[in-house]
This record gives C-alpha cells, structure tokens and sequence, in this order.
C-alpha cells in the first residue's frame, strides 16, 4: 500500500484537475517503463513468528540495516517507516510485508537485476537479526491475531473501517503479499484498450500465480486464498469494474467511480485525519465531515486514487494486482508477462482478439472461479489451463518482438520460463505445496519456511 505522496498542496479549483494526473501519464512508447512491486513476509527463524516493528529483530531494524545499501530512511514521528533510493522505495505493509517499489526501468533484464539486487540486500541484513524471507500469496502459518501492527497512520484508520465493509478486509491487509507490475500508455484510447485486456486476462494471471493454499497451517480450499479474500474486502473499492468495457470509457469515467470511492484519510502537516466512509465530492464542495469547510488538495487527490484497489489500477500508469506473490523467478515473470501483451502492438491486438467477446458474465465467472481451481477452471468446452498457454504464447511472441538482449543476447522471453514450466505440467506453485505437505512435509507446513524462503 502507498505511503503519503508527495504531490503538491496545490488546491483544486477545477474538475480538469482530478483528471490531469491520468493525462500526464501519456508517453511515447520510447518511454515506456516497467515498475514492478513485490511484497514478502518476514519470519523469525527460531520460531517462525512475524517480526514486530520494534526490538532487535524488528522490522524497524531490518530497514535501518538497508541504510549501509545506499538506502535513505523515511521517517513517521520519528520512526523509520520506509526507505528510498532514486524512484525506489522499500515501504511496510500492515503487518510489516516488506514491499520494494521498484523504479521505473527500460526492461525486463533491468527489472529482474533490481530484483535480484533488493533481495540479496534483504538477506544480508535479515541473517543478521536471524530473519528470513518468504514469497507467496498467503501467510501459511499464523492468524490474523498473530500478525503484529506497524506505526503508519493511515493503517490505523484502515483497521477500524474495514471490518465495517468486509469480512476479509484486515486479512487482506496482514496475511497477504503480491508481486504487480505497472505499466504506461500511449494515449487514452490505448489506455482503454491495455484496461479492457488486462482486465479481461487478470484471472489469468491469478491462475498462474495461485501460491496461497494454506490457514493456519491447514489446507484452505482455494489454491490461490489471497484472491478470494479480496472478494470479501470492500465492494465499494475493489473487483473487474465492468464499466471499462462501456462505451465511452476514458479518464473521466474512471475519475468519476474514483469520486464515488469512499475516502479513508486526508494527510496535512504530518496528521491523518479520519475521513473513512466520507465522500470525496463533498470534500470538493468543502463539506467533509473530518474537515470542515476545508477543500481538497492535488495531494488529497493523490492519496485518495491510491485507496481504490480493483483488480487492475489507473493512475498515472495501469497498475496489474492480480498475482500472488512467489519466488523470485515468478517476481519477474509477473511483469514478463504483462509486458509481453501490452508493450508490442501486434501482442495487444492478439490479447484483445483473445477476449473481446468475453461477456460480462464470462469474466465474472472467471474472476471467482480461480482463487480456487486455477488452471483447472472449465471455460468455454476446455479450462482456464488452454486460455493461459493462448495468453503466454502471445507474451512470448511480443517480447521477441521487443527483442531487448542482454550480454548474452537473450531476449526478454527467457523470464516467462516459469509459466511455460507450469503449463507444461499443469500445476501451480499452490498444487506443488499441497502435495509437500501431504507427503514429505507429513502435514505440517513449517518446513515451507526453510524450502521456500529467499536466499
């Protein structure tokens, strides 16, 4: 999740406003960049237990080590609540998920040297305090009681409203990690259009990725449990926003559901004030409960766009949230695949052709079958298995498109390896797992810890 942005105080006078920062992010497709964010959960080794922000296997420890990395610490009333680095950040997620934001990088060779780099740095700072890492979509172990709290304001306010729009709100804020990549666009029809087929092929992704099969160190019925719980999180903000494939769809219609978005906070002068389940249009009338008489800033703005969590996000990029979080080859999958449908114009087209007559009712139907069944989802007289290997290939073909080498004169479609290995043998990271823990793991899921941490 977001920290404060640092937008400017300016006030908005105008409704263009609300709609500028979707307008900025238009690029040239020279431009174009890859940001990929991932989460990951720390545990300490002895006992396996989530770290706390304090102490001296704190989380809070944990990032003052990554300073000696070049790293500048951000503070929050005088504690190190995040870190950054150029157009990189590590921030903390409610539970203290450390997630690094990557910067915004050429290609996939780049994202997946970053991601290599943050990791290695995580490992040598954590084997100091005796933590270890770990990638997957769902806290295996530990309840939600278990889960510690970190000192950021805005989770605070979070943590009261969600159990008021969900039953599976404050689990989706401490027992879940995911890997998304965001990715920019030409104009705002090829906006729409990289919207309408991300949107579409999100599942997709979630079936590939499912790594989240196991509650309280018991097999859950889901294969990936950490896209169900967003089904049960918050309708007001979350889900496949059927309206993109409206006709008409572009910046002010999505600024228009953004509007109807409840707010969580307004942050001024270092304070969150408590605005959940207020409006932001009455803000812009100066009629906020929190704030009386107050108007709204481009920083409110800001804030506000980041509170919304469909699966596929608008800001001054398109944002894919769909995928559980995994090893690190899966960490760079994430984005190889995206990129390979989005970035090519020949992939697009062939992803839009894929899914453009998928109705309403399809993809509804796709979107809450897969957290359980994954691949193995029927669609259309096959499963979801056949849709993937369809949508891989494509990705396949636009990143030899793209033909960006590295030193060795590989192009960018080594790094879908991953989903091709799962598609071959039809199985997820979650099956695999399942499998363990009913045989060498003899029902118990603490050995996942030392088989699938990060090293």
């Amino acid at each position: 999740m977001s920290s404060p942005s640092h937008v400017a105080e300016s006030p908005i006078t105008d409704r263009f406003q609300l709609i500028e920062p979707l307008v900025e992010g238009e690029k040239p497709a020279q431009a174009w960049r890859i940001g990929t964010e991932h989460e990951k959960f720390g545990f300490r080794l002895d006992d396996l237990r989530p770290p706390t922000f304090d102490g001296p296997q704190g989380i809070e420890a944990l990032l003052k080590g990554l300073v000696q990395f070049g790293w500048s610490p951000v503070e929050e009333k005088g504690r190190v609540i995040a870190l950054l680095r150029g157009n990189a950040s590590v921030t903390l997620e409610p539970a203290g998920q450390l997630e690094l934001s990557g910067a915004a990088l050429e290609d996939l060779h780049a994202t997946d040297d970053e991601t290599r780099t943050h990791l290695r740095e995580v490992a040598t700072v954590a084997e100091s305090l005796q933590l270890g890492f770990l990638g997957m979509g769902f806290q295996p172990k530990w309840a939600r009681a278990d889960m510690p709290w970190m000192p950021k304001g805005r989770y605070q306010i979070m943590k009261s409203y969600m159990p008021k729009v969900g039953q599976l709100g404050l689990d989706m804020m401490t027992r879940t990690c995911t890997v998304q990549v965001n990715l920019d666009y030409a104009s705002e029809a090829d906006m729409v259009k990289k919207f309408r087929v991300s949107l579409a092929l999100q599942p997709i992704a979630t079936a590939l990725f499912a790594d989240s099969p196991f509650t309280e160190g018991q097999p859950n019925g889901y294969l990936s449990y950490r896209s169900h719980i967003w089904t049960d999180t918050d309708a007001d903000r979350t889900g496949m926003l059927d309206f993109v494939f409206e006709d008409g769809f572009g910046y002010e219609r999505y600024v228009d559901y953004l509007l109807d978005v409840p707010m969580y906070f307004s942050y001024r002068q270092g304070v969150y004030h408590d605005a959940s389940g207020q409006s932001f249009r009455d803000f812009l009338k100066g009629r906020l409960p929190a704030l009386p008489g107050a108007l709204p800033t481009q920083r409110d703005w800001s804030d506000h766009m980041t509170t919304a969590f469909p699966e596929v996000r608008l800001k001054k990029y398109l944002e894919m949230r769909g995928a559980d979080g995994g090893p690190v080859e899966r960490l760079v999958a994430l984005p190889a695949f995206w990129v390979g449908l989005l970035y090519d114009d020949a992939a697009l087209d062939a992803a839009w052709d894929l899914v453009k007559d998928f109705s309403l009712a399809e993809r509804h139907a796709l979107r809450d079958g897969v957290p359980r069944q994954a691949l193995n989802l029927p669609f259309r007289g096959g499963t979801v298995r056949a849709l993937a290997a369809q949508a891989v290939e494509i990705a396949v073909a636009g990143l030899q498109r793209r033909a960006r080498g590295d030193a060795n004169g590989r192009d960018e479609s080594v790094y879908l390896a991953p989903l091709q290995a799962i598609l071959a043998s039809g199985r997820t990271a979650a099956e695999d797992k399942l499998a363990l823990f009913e045989g060498a793991w003899g029902r118990s899921v603490d050995p996942l810890f030392a088989e699938f941490a990060y090293r």
